[in-house]
C-alpha cells in the first residue's frame, strides 16, 4: 500500500552561511495529527523564496522514503529525519520513475495533481551539509516532485495514497524522472520535447523551458547550450578572444564623447553584428596595466566597419586613454560582438528610450530600422543635460527623416541659454513616468532602455505601473548587471574592488564590465566565489553546475570544471559556479 509516512512543515528562518544570512524554509519538521492542506500550502508551512518555490503548481513537495535509503547508502549517513530534504510529504511509494505528470492522488480528504519535478537550489546543500547536493539529486535522478492541490482538505500521517486518475489521458505520459532528465541532461530529443509540450498539467515554467528547447532544436543555426535554462535569445560570438582592428577615424561627437570607427587590420571581412550588441576593447598603455572595457556598438551594421562611442569620465582610465592617446591609424584589440540586448523582429511599435551615453546601443537600432526603411511606429526619446552634452543629434534627426512614422522627444535637464526649446529640445527636467504618460506611448510597444541604473530602474517600474508587459521591456546595463542571489539577506552594496588579503599567484582573471584584473588564488573554489570576494554583482542559484543561472560570457581564455556541469554552457560562455581558470581569462562581468 502506498501511504503518507510524515507531514512536515516549517516557516522561513534566517541561517548563517559563508558569512551571509540566508532566509530559507528548507528546514521542515514532522507534525502529529491532522493538518489542513490549502491551495498554496499546508497549515503551518511557508516558503521563503516564492520565485523558486511555492505557488499553485508548487504547493506541496513530495519525497520518497526509498530515496532516503538511497542517499543514506550513497553518502554513508544514518542521521536523516523526516523533512530532511525539505519535503512536506514523506511517502512510501510514488517513485520518480513511476509517477507521471498529471497523475492525481487522493490523500485523506484532499485531492492532488502532479505538476513538475522539484527545482533544487543551493539551500538543500546547506540543509544536508553537502554543498553539491543540488547537482546530485539531478544527476542521480531523484528530484522528488510537486503537487497541486485540486481539492483542499485534511490529511494525516498514515493515510493511504490512492491514485484516482492518470496523467496519460489523451497523451503519452511522461514520468517525473523523464521530465527532469529532459530539461537538465543532454541530449534533449525533439520527439520527447514535443511529448512534454502536449502535457497540459505540466507547470507553466517547465512548459516555457521545453518550448525554448524545442525552438532551439528546430533551428539549424541555433547556438549550442541549453536554451531551456538560459532562454532562447543567446547568440554565440563570431570569434573567440581578441582581434586586432585599426582606427579608421576618430570623431569628437561632443566635448566629452569620442567615437572610434574601426576596421580589421588583416583585411578580412567584418563580421556583422546585431544592433544593441557590445564589444570588449583591450587597451595597452605604454605604462600601466592593460585596460579592458565593454562598449556598445553605435553605428550601422551594414557599414563594413565597427563604431564605438565613449564618454570621458572623471576617473575613467579607458575613456581618458581613448580621448588622449588613441589616434587614427592605431591598432586596438576587440572582442567579437556579443550580448542579448538586441532589436527584436516584429510589427509592434518601438520606443527607444535613453539618457546620456546610453544612446549608443539604441542608435545602432535606429540605424538598422532606417536601413530597412521600417514602417513600424518609432519613438526616439532621449535625455541630456544640455545641447553641449547631446551627442548624435544631427545623426539621429537624419535617420528619423528616412522613416515614415516617427516621433522625437528630447529632454534637457539644464539647458544652456543658447539651447532652443522646440528645436534643440522639447521639454525640461529629468525623464520620468509622468512625462512618458503625457507622450501617449502605445502600451503594446517594445521598449528598449539604456542609461544610468537609477534611470532604468525607475522607468521600468513606471512602465510596468502603466500596464506595459514585462516581456516588452528590454534593458541594457553598462558595467556589471544586477545580481541574482536567492535568499541572501540584502546588505549595503559595495563598489567592486580587489579582494582583501594577499594577492593570488595564479592566472590573471579580468572582469571586463567591472574593470578589475585580479590574479587567481587557489583559495577560491570557483570563479563565482572569486567574483563575490570582489563584490562584483553575480547571478546564481544552484552553485553546482545545474541551473545555468550563473552562465556568463567568456571573452578569452579557457576554464576547467569541478564538478563537471550536467549540461555544457553555450559556446563562448562559462558556468561561474563550478569553473576555474586555465591561464589568463577575460569574463563578461
Amino acid at each position: 500500500m502506498i501511504r503518507l509516512l510524515s507531514i512536515n512543515v516549517g516557516l522561513p528562518r534566517d541561517v548563517q552561511w559563508q558569512g551571509r544570512t540566508v532566509n530559507t524554509a528548507v528546514w521542515k519538521s514532522p507534525v502529529e495529527g491532522r493538518r489542513i492542506v490549502r491551495r498554496l500550502n499546508i497549515e503551518g508551512d511557508g516558503q521563503a523564496d516564492l520565485a523558486g518555490h511555492g505557488g499553485e503548481h508548487r504547493a506541496v513537495f513530495v519525497y520518497q522514503i526509498d530515496s532516503y535509503r538511497y542517499w543514506e547508502k550513497h553518502l554513508g549517513r544514518r542521521d536523516f529525519v523526516y523533512g530532511q530534504f525539505g519535503e512536506n510529504f514523506t511517502v512510501d511509494g510514488l517513485a520518480d520513475t513511476e509517477v507521471c505528470i498529471g497523475d492525481r492522488y487522493r490523500i485523506g480528504a484532499a485531492l492532488f495533481e502532479v505538476t513538475q519535478p522539484r527545482v533544487t537550489c543551493y539551500r538543500l546543500g546547506i540543509r544536508m551539509e553537502v554543498p553539491e547536493m543540488a547537482a546530485l539529486v539531478v544527476s542521480h535522478g531523484r528530484p522528488g516532485f510537486y503537487f497541486r492541490v485540486l481539492e483542499e482538505g485534511e490529511v494525516q500521517a498514515g493515510d493511504e495514497i490512492a491514485k484516482v486518475a492518470s496523467g496519460t489521458e489523451g497523451t503519452e505520459g511522461m514520468t517525473v524522472a523523464e521530465i527532469n532528465s529532459l530539461l537538465y541532461k543532454p541530449p534533449h530529443p525533439r520527439d520527447m520535447l514535443e511529448r512534454a509540450m502536449r502535457i497540459p498539467e505540466l507547470s507553466t515554467g517547465w512548459r516555457r523551458s521545453f518550448g525554448a528547447l524545442l525552438s532551439q532544436s528546430e533551428n539549424e543555426g541555433a547556438p549550442s547550450g541549453n536554451a531551456g535554462l538560459t532562454g532562447p535569445s543567446y547568440m554565440a560570438p563570431a570569434w573567440a578572444g581578441f582581434r586586432s582592428l585599426r582606427v579608421l577615424r576618430k570623431v569628437r561627437e561632443t566635448d566629452s564623447v569620442t567615437s572610434l570607427v574601426l576596421e580589421p587590420s588583416d583585411g578580412q571581412q567584418v563580421t556583422t553584428f546585431l544592433p544593441g550588441q557590445f564589444v570588449v576593447l583591450r587597451l595597452r598603455p605604454r605604462s600601466g596595466p592593460t585596460i579592458l572595457r565593454s562598449y556598445s556598438l553605435s553605428g550601422g551594421a551594414s557599414l563594413g566597419r565597427y563604431r564605438v562611442s565613449v564618454k570621458r569620465e572623471g576617473h575613467g582610465l579607458a575613456s581618458k586613454f581613448i580621448a588622449e592617446n588613441v589616434d587614427a591609424g592605431d591598432l586596438v584589440e576587440m572582442s567579437a560582438p556579443r550580448g542579448d540586448f538586441k532589436l527584436l523582429p516584429g510589427e509592434a511599435p518601438i520606443v527607444l528610450l535613453s539618457a546620456g551615453i546610453g544612446a549608443t546601443p539604441l542608435l545602432a537600432m535606429l540605424h538598422a530600422l532606417a536601413s530597412e526603411t521600417s514602417t513600424r511606429r518609432i519613438w526616439w526619446i532621449y535625455g541630456a543635460r544640455n545641447g553641449r552634452e547631446h551627442p548624435f543629434a544631427e545623426e539621429v534627426d537624419e535617420l528619423l527623416s528616412r522613416l515614415r512614422n516617427t516621433h522625437r522627444h528630447i529632454c534637457y535637464s539644464a539647458p544652456d541659454p543658447g539651447d532652443q526649446q522646440g528645436k534643440d529640445y522639447n521639454g525640461t527636467g529629468r525623464m520620468d513616468v509622468a512625462m512618458l504618460e503625457r507622450l501617449g506611448l502605445p502600451l503594446d510597444a517594445d521598449f528598449y532602455l539604456c542609461g544610468p541604473m537609477g534611470f532604468m530602474k525607475d522607468l521600468t517600474a513606471g512602465l510596468l505601473g502603466l500596464g506595459v508587459e514585462q516581456r516588452r521591456i528590454h534593458t541594457e546595463v553598462f558595467g556589471a548587471g544586477p545580481s541574482v542571489t536567492p535568499g541572501i539577506a540584502a546588505s549595503q552594496q559595495q563598489r567592486p574592488h580587489v579582494p582583501a588579503g594577499p594577492a593570488g599567484s595564479g592566472p590573471l582573471v579580468s572582469f571586463a564590465r567591472t574593470g578589475l584584473n585580479v590574479p587567481w588564488g587557489a583559495t577560491y573554489p570557483s570563479l563565482l566565489e572569486m567574483a563575490e570576494a570582489c563584490d562584483i554583482p553575480v547571478r546564481w542559484s544552484c552553485r553546482t553546475g545545474v541551473c545555468h543561472t550563473c552562465e556568463t560570457g567568456i571573452v578569452s581564455g579557457c576554464v576547467s570544471y569541478s564538478p563537471e556541469p550536467i549540461d555544457a554552457p553555450a559556446n563562448g560562455n562559462v558556468l561561474l559556479c563550478c569553473s576555474r581558470p586555465v591561464g589568463d581569462v577575460v569574463i563578461d562581468l
